[in-house]
């Protein structure tokens, strides 16, 4: 059995599980906030965070396995753990620390790096790359929902 096969997916559940502690701290302080009406409730975002970071750890898995030898591997792979710290870094400033505007702040190179990612990965395997596609998009969601937070609190 290849290691990526079982390091890729622990990477992807230790950065789910930190987030999801994190966030589970600062649930009560979000319940008290103001939040725009079209807020997803709390089950359907950890639902979607799971299908997002089963489909990230199955497209790093496909990229390892395709891209082993090609010049831009560790770049990319390098790529995927900064994502999952930047991805966990969000919830800790906007749970955690309760810091919406710098959490606001954070999310822009976590946006990046996912649309990056797709970009670089798009040449090895396109399905790779749309594996990640609703990650961006939900990303750019939270952006947005973010942003809304913020004014909603400042």
């Amino acid at each position: 059995m290849k290691l990526n096969y079982i390091l890729i997916p622990l990477f992807a559940l230790s950065v789910a599980g930190a987030g999801s502690l994190v966030t589970s701290r600062g649930m009560e302080w979000y319940k008290k906030i103001n939040l725009p009406d079209f807020t997803p409730p709390g089950s359907f975002i950890g639902t979607v965070w799971t299908i997002i970071f089963i489909l990230s750890a199955i497209s790093a898995i496909m990229v390892w396995n395709k891209a082993l030898h090609n010049q831009k591997f560790w770049i990319i792979i390098g790529l995927f753990i900064l994502n999952g710290l930047l991805n966990f870094f969000w919830s800790y400033l906007f749970f955690g620390k309760q810091q919406i505007f710098g959490a606001l702040f954070e999310i822009i190179p976590l946006e990046v790096s996912v649309v990056t990612l797709m970009i670089l990965i798009w040449p090895l395997s396109r399905l790779a790359s749309l594996l990640l596609l609703p990650y961006a998009g939900w990303v750019a969601f939270a952006s947005y929902l973010n942003y809304l937070i913020w004014t909603l609190n400042k």
